[in-house]
């Protein structure tokens, strides 16, 4: 299994906040957000893992160190969205289960122990907790995506997308062909999961629900805080 980190992005919503740096190079406690999802990797055997780089790509380089990782670098980071990433990580998509997630994310080890577990393909993470507060939403039913969007009402959100999903060995090839065919038809201002929304309803996208477990994005000021939060608590009580 291989990991993939998309952390091409500028962060304009929260930059002011962190100095300008990356989302994924925020300091949580001693590490990065980027050095911690690596180290969780590597702890569940995924030793084989690539960066999507873009905005700061030398800062990022030099402040993880880690001859292990493998960069991918996105030139259109400023212009495009996530499946433009991809998109030049293509060569790295082969027929190997994948996890893809977002690098300005935050989870708690669980999180990836059940992806990790999860039999079904393509999978994508989310929340049933987050309704009103949610961000991207999902409608799921019988954990099976049926609709997507920021624009769906709270009455039909079932869910929150949290940017991370495993892709099977058998699947990879299926999207990396639709990937492609997107970018050659101009549509690189999409997300990586876009991908995947665009093969609906032809294709049966599925959901794992991760609620109850904590999880955060660095969008905001707030949601960085959360994750200072979570942090502290776990800390103190793994100090026990």
């Amino acid at each position: 299994m291989k990991g993939i980190i998309l952390a091409a992005g500028m962060g304009t919503r929260i930059s002011r906040f962190i100095e300008e740096k990356p989302k994924s190079m925020v300091d949580i406690g001693g590490i990065t957000l980027l050095q911690y999802t690596i180290n969780l990797l590597k702890s569940r055997r995924i030793e084989d893992i690539s960066i999507c780089v873009g905005y700061k790509a030398d800062y990022i380089r030099s402040v993880i160190e880690d001859d292990a990782v493998k960069y991918i670098y996105n030139p259109f980071y400023d212009v495009t969205n996530g499946i433009a990433s991809m998109w030049f990580a293509k060569d790295l998509l082969n027929e190997e289960d994948t996890i893809v997630m977002s690098g300005d994310l935050y989870i708690e080890p669980a999180i990836l122990d059940e992806l990790i577990g999860e039999q079904k393909s393509p999978v994508l993470l989310v929340d049933s907790t987050r309704i009103v507060d949610a961000d991207y939403r999902f409608h799921f039913e019988n954990g099976i995506l049926m609709r997507h969007g920021k624009d769906l009402s709270i009455a039909d959100t079932t869910g929150e997308n949290l940017g991370m999903a495993k892709l099977s060995a058998d699947f990879i090839p299926v999207y990396r062909e639709h990937m492609i065919d997107m970018i050659n038809h101009q549509k690189h201002s999409v997300w990586w999961e876009s991908v995947m929304y665009d093969m609906l309803p032809e294709l049966n996208i599925y959901v794992h629900d991760i609620a109850g477990k904590f999880w955060a994005e660095v969008d905001m000021i707030e949601d960085y805080r959360r994750i200072l939060r979570h942090r502290n608590v776990t800390n103190r009580g793994s100090d026990k």
